[in-house]
């Protein structure tokens, strides 16, 4: 069960051996758990608590096997009971306080309690002259931000006092954790481990790790989730792969979203939400906010060879529960941000399904390319680029639970919210253009070019596309071919990327596709001609 960063631990209440009298110095720290709050199993708590009490009672008698001595304590951190009754608790050990790094071994136990065996990491006996470092933690911060330089940005660096083990040789040492922004624009993290008496470096590593999780998805099923292993063993929704983070926004209004609001979604078993629609469980809408943002990453890169929205790599911060029963989604460029809402609370659900994700994504490429104005004809063709690109990244995930089809967010607000084939049919988006057409809200304009889009992909008249039965009329009453949608999204977004002004009006996006088309394909292509015949089905010449 996932929840927000704040809530992630509790003390440790149980499971600790002391030896020697010696105080631990200033710098120690309570050794923490996360602690889950489901009905007690209360047979499981006595077997555990059983074990755990043979196995501190076999270290006691065999100190020399463990290499327990004094002044070191020791930290229940997982029991494992077999079947058969066999026994396996996991400790870890401090030395005056300091977290021992490589001091870890497992008391394995026969059913009765009885010692059997043990699996110890590389340390031994842990003995230090002193716990007091010879270089200090301010000098050692400053050092690992240098050698983190170029790795991370805006980093800030927190140095612990341990006991480095982990070669099998007990030394004092500073382990150092530097945090800050990754090269795409991800929280990244580095620890470096340096030798408290010489100052020398003994090594350094990435804070999380990449990690596949299991998602239980309100729209696209049970799917695979890149998520980041932290340096705690939560995981986190952080794509290692391509940056981009989800939040839980708590129902912050949309006006009031940053950039640094809302709350990291983390896990301990990587395991995500219910697969439920209306889900209480916050993480479900997580799940298809994270995955349909790497779907939409994924397509862009692959089709394209675009890296992320700017062209640069970094991934964006995505928010899900924005606002009070916000039915809505947008893109923001001040925070390099998506937002989704809850729905309405009755009939629409979370605004997270693939094709919504898709569409607020691709505002961000428009703005990092054409950066059509969002009014007037212009701003039809803003919103028309993102439900044809948007709608594409349906078709590119071909999820057998969110089948592609021409049908914009038809799960996240059933049936539909718009159309392709017959733009007209929700009551207010134009089938062909007219000189009004600049005068209509965005959202309804675009159908002009929506429209263009089914007609240049499948062609004119009736047809059934993966269960789906469309109708699509021309404006002049002609009959169109459809060169498949692959070709006709290549065709829009050369168009955007390379032909397209802030200004565009229809007209002008004729001329922009007609271009890119010729680049693509030839001005004597069938590719060409379908895409002016598309053009003038729609009433734009």
């Amino acid at each position: 069960m996932s929840r927000p960063l704040l809530a992630l631990s509790a003390m440790v209440a149980a499971g600790v051996i002391t030896t020697g009298a010696m105080a631990a110095p200033a710098h120690s720290q309570t050794d923490t758990v996360r602690r889950e709050a489901p009905a007690r199993d209360t047979a499981h708590d006595t077997a555990r608590a059983a074990a755990i009490s043979h196995a501190r009672a076999n270290v006691a008698r065999h100190a020399g096997t463990f290499g327990f001595g004094a002044g070191q304590r020791l930290h229940v951190k997982d029991v494992v009971i077999d079947p058969d009754g066999t026994q396996h608790v996991r400790f870890e050990r401090t030395y005056h306080g300091l977290p021992v790094v490589g001091g870890d071994f497992v008391v394995h136990q026969k059913a009765d309690g009885s010692l059997r065996g043990s699996t110890r990491a590389k340390a031994h006996a842990v003995q230090l002259a002193s716990v007091t470092p010879a270089v200090g933690a301010k000098s050692t911060a400053a050092g690992a931000l240098k050698r983190s330089h170029g790795l991370v940005r805006e980093a800030r660096s927190t140095p612990e006092l341990i006991v480095w083990a982990a070669d099998g040789t007990p030394r004092l040492a500073w382990r150092t954790t530097v945090q800050g922004v990754g090269d795409k624009g991800q929280p990244h993290g580095e620890v470096f481990v340096t030798d408290a008496t010489t100052g020398k470096a003994i090594e350094n590593y990435d804070a999380e790790r990449e990690a596949t999780g299991t998602g239980h998805s309100e729209y696209t099923g049970d799917v695979p989730i890149d998520t980041t292993q932290q340096a705690d063993g939560s995981f986190a929704l952080i794509d290692p792969v391509r940056g981009h983070v989800t939040k839980d926004a708590h129902n912050l209004s949309s006006s009031s979203v940053k950039s640094s609001s809302g709350t990291l979604f983390t896990d301990a078993d990587n395991v995500w939400g219910d697969g439920r629609k209306f889900s209480t469980d916050r993480a479900t809408a997580a799940v298809d906010a994270h995955v349909n943002t790497a779907e939409t990453f994924d397509y862009y890169k692959k089709t394209f060879g675009r890296n992320g929205i700017k062209n640069d790599g970094r991934g964006a911060t995505v928010f899900v529960h924005v606002g009070t029963h916000w039915d809505n989604a947008q893109w923001s460029d001040s925070c390099f941000c998506m937002m989704t809402g809850d729905g309405d609370g009755s009939t629409d659900p979370e605004q997270v399904d693939l094709d919504t994700m898709g569409h607020e994504m691709t505002h961000g490429v428009t703005s990092a390319t054409a950066n059509l104005r969002y009014s007037g004809e212009s701003g039809g063709l803003n919103e028309a680029t993102s439900d044809i690109l948007g709608t594409m990244v349906e078709w590119y995930a071909d999820n057998p639970v969110d089948t592609p089809d021409y049908l914009f967010s038809d799960q996240s607000t059933p049936p539909w919210l718009r159309r392709f084939d017959k733009p007209s049919l929700d009551g207010r988006s134009a089938d062909c253009w007219s000189k009004s057409v600049g005068r209509l809200d965005v959202h309804y304009s675009s159908g002009v070019a929506n429209h263009w889009f089914y007609l240049a992909s499948e062609g004119s008249g009736a047809k059934t596309v993966n269960g789906v039965s469309y109708n699509s009329p021309t404006c002049n009453g002609s009959t169109v071919t459809g060169i498949g949608n692959q070709k006709a999204s290549a065709i829009w977004y050369r168009a955007l990327t390379v032909y397209m002004t802030s200004t565009t009006d229809y007209k002008a996006a004729r001329t922009a596709t007609l271009n890119a088309a010729k680049d693509l394909y030839g001005a004597s292509s069938p590719e060409y001609a379908t895409t002016a015949a598309a053009w003038s089905a729609v009433s734009v010449s």
